[in-house]
């Protein structure tokens, strides 16, 4: 009878275990939708939570080609040019990558076997001609937008400045009456 009511004790102890377990379950906090639902009536009110968020984005634009034409090899050419780079991050950061299409990326023009190099430099103000020199495909950080949409079209007209040039020891290695071409790829990634 003793082994009777020790089963039976255990028996009650687990059920009533159980119980708790059921009862933690049932009244566990449960995370309340901000949604309310209408009642049954002669009219019936719902309202809903709305809330929306976008990703990071940048945008380049206003560039234009560069052409060095009949330049005079006694000193450096120079071009600079203003753009606008928006970026929707909360500080407005971007970063600039320079990529040529010389090997590896690297900043050159050329006409077959013929290569001259060139620099590029990158300013975060509209209207420079000087800035900080990139190198071939590395980032250049901490750069921050001043544009108040993706194309200037209101706001700032102009956030940046890209500037190439071409020094003169190496104008003076090309051939006259030759044209070297290349492209330069620009990337900026918002920060």
């Amino acid at each position: 009878m003793t082994y009777v009511t020790a089963m039976h004790s255990r028996s009650i102890a687990s059920a009533v275990g159980a119980g708790f377990a059921m009862l933690s379950i049932l009244f566990a906090p449960v995370q309340a939708d901000a949604s309310t639902q209408g009642s049954l009536g002669a009219t019936s009110t719902g309202s809903v939570t709305i809330t929306a968020s976008v990703a990071n984005r940048a945008q380049i634009t206003g560039l234009s080609d560069v052409a060095f034409t009949n330049v005079d090899p006694a000193s450096a050419a120079t071009a600079a040019q203003s753009n606008c780079v928006w970026s929707n991050t909360a500080t407005k950061g971007y970063s600039i990558t320079a990529t040529g299409s010389g090997t590896a990326g690297a900043f050159t023009l050329a006409n077959g076997s013929l290569s001259v190099p060139y620099t590029v430099q990158w300013n975060a103000g509209g209207g420079q001609t000087s800035g900080t020199a990139l190198t071939a495909s590395t980032a250049l950080a901490g750069m921050t937008s001043t544009a108040a949409n993706p194309t200037c079209s209101t706001g700032a007209a102009t956030t940046s400045s890209l500037i190439i040039g071409i020094a003169a020891s190496n104008l003076q290695g090309m051939t006259s009456a030759t044209s070297y071409t290349g492209s330069l790829t620009l990337l900026v990634t918002p920060q």
